[in-house]
């Protein structure tokens, strides 16, 4: 405790914010004082170290080798702190909050919930229905449910569906799609971009390339959107035939609104993932939603 005392916690919480954000005006911001605040407290914090932790460049700040090591520990200093105090707001402890895609939210994940409710009646759920990525250690968010290769860094992705896609339509087209080739005489929903996918640029090739076919073969274009959910409602309409998968169209196909005209399903590379940090994964309400959703994936 004798070399804390030598250095003020003001001036640590300034050095951690700025190595971490990489300018002084964006610390400023978050510490919500003046950016010469900022750098008085960082330029006493390295006079009471007697180190340097910053290069100051035209750019912002760069860490020394020094800084660096030293920002590795404040970070999970503080991260432990915020988790400390926090334990103090009752409310927030049962609070989880879920960061997921839209068309996931609406399409399957509220309609399970009640589920969930129910087995953890002591917990709420807030739903913060983004694509954009979050910063599972600096945000009230505690867990995302994203699509993609599963490699984000510095986080703990968890594989949940293997994400496959196939073809569907309302059951009165079915009738005319006695095999692939058929596609090309039935009108085809566009999903452009497809909210899941778009980074990853998985298109109706995927599946085609399964039976030798390829995007120019499907010239009877029908309706386009920018929604996957508008999409998957076109096609209950029987506006044309959609390239769907298990969390979108899977509760559609068991109502008997959408069909699948083929059986095969092309795998994509991609996932469904449950993404934590990697300091906080073992929490209980995280853990209690875990193991949830795994057992409600189990039955697509």
């Amino acid at each position: 405790m004798d070399n804390l005392s030598q250095v003020h916690l003001n001036g640590l919480r300034a050095v951690e914010v700025a190595g971490r954000l990489g300018t002084l005006a964006l610390a400023a911001e978050e510490l919500g004082v003046s950016l010469g605040a900022v750098s008085q407290q960082i330029l006493k914090t390295e006079q009471q170290l007697g180190r340097t932790l910053f290069t100051r460049t035209p750019k912002g700040l760069v860490p020394t080798p020094f800084g660096a090591e030293v920002l590795a520990y404040l970070a999970r200093g503080f991260r432990e702190l915020t988790r400390g105090v926090a334990l103090a707001q009752e409310p927030k402890r049962n609070l989880l909050t879920v960061s997921v895609a839209p068309v996931f939210a609406a399409k399957w994940l509220v309609w399970r919930l009640p589920h969930f409710q129910q087995a953890h009646p002591d917990l709420q759920v807030r739903i913060d229905a983004s694509i954009a990525l979050v910063d599972l250690d600096h945000s009230d968010v505690d867990l995302a449910i994203r699509v993609g290769p599963g490699n984000w860094p510095n986080v703990k992705a968890e594989l949940l569906l293997e994400q496959l896609v196939f073809p569907v339509c309302a059951p009165a087209l079915e009738a005319r799609l006695k095999t692939p080739r058929d596609l090309a005489n039935v009108p085809i929903i566009n999903d452009r971009p497809t909210v899941i996918f778009n980074m990853f640029q998985v298109r109706w090739n995927t599946w085609l390339a399964l039976h030798g076919m390829d995007e120019s073969m499907l010239v009877t274009q029908g309706p386009s959107f920018s929604d996957s959910a508008l999409c998957l409602d076109a096609a209950i309409a029987g506006q044309g035939v959609m390239l769907g998968w298990h969390a979108l169209a899977g509760d559609a196909l068991s109502r008997g609104s959408l069909v699948k005209p083929f059986a095969e399903e092309a795998d994509t590379g991609l996932g469904y993932y449950l993404v934590t940090s990697p300091s906080r994964g073992n929490d209980k309400k995280i853990t209690a939603f875990r193991a949830w959703i795994r057992e409600e994936m189990k039955l697509l």
